[in-house]
């Protein structure tokens, strides 16, 4: 399979050295990638800023801002099979951006933000037969959120999981499917958490795993 993935945060710059971001390491999403190239699949993977080194072997493309992951995903999507939504996208952005720095004064300051465009919104308006799973990082109404997210958005799948995961090379997740709860992970590390995402996307039925929850 063709799979895209993104991963990381994106940066809306307010002016030439300050930005609007969030703590993302993208880690999950270069672990994903790497699950999937060790599968035998052609991975692109759009990132925002990170430290880490890519999988060998996938097409990585860097990206700064929330339009230009939009746009990059956009241009790659018509050729893929799959998509994993793992980044981190801003959701507001400023309205002007200063070419300079701005200046510190004794005067209160208001920054005017717009909304960024809602990237895996667009991807599941414009499916088609393609698989589609987004990430929720919820920090109340975790299932409810999730679960209402994996609708609005058509999706197959969605990865709840929560601030507790930037950085982290293990972490706690959900995954969730139109017919309820598909897996729970405790203290999982990422890739096998990928590993377990990549192999969703081949098969053509799955079976709940877990039919209850519990605390």
């Amino acid at each position: 399979m063709k799979i895209l993935i993104t991963a990381g945060p994106t940066r809306e710059y307010l002016d030439r050295v300050r930005y609007l971001s969030n703590p993302s390491t993208g880690r999950m999403g270069y672990e994903i990638a790497r699950a999937a190239k060790s599968a035998g699949h052609s991975v692109t993977l759009v990132s925002g800023p990170s430290f880490l080194e890519p999988p060998a072997g996938i097409r990585l493309i860097n990206v700064t801002t929330a339009d230009e992951m939009f746009n990059a995903v956009r241009k790659s999507y018509q050729k893929m099979d799959a998509v994993i939504m793992t980044a981190a996208v801003s959701n507001y952005k400023p309205v002007r951006y200063h070419p300079g720095k701005i200046k510190k004064t004794n005067r209160p300051l208001t920054i005017r933000f717009v909304p960024t465009i809602d990237i895996l919104e667009y991807l599941g308006r414009h499916k088609g037969k393609r698989q589609l799973i987004g990430f929720a990082l919820e920090t109340d109404n975790h299932r409810a959120n999730a679960r209402r997210k994996l609708q609005l958005k058509n999706l197959d799948y969605i990865v709840l999981n929560t601030p507790d995961s930037f950085g982290t090379n293990k972490t706690n997740v959900e995954i969730w499917g139109k017919d309820g709860l598909v897996k729970r992970f405790r203290n999982t590390s990422k890739y096998k958490i990928g590993e377990f995402l990549i192999s969703l996307l081949s098969r053509s039925e799955i079976p709940l795993l877990i039919a209850g929850l519990s605390k």
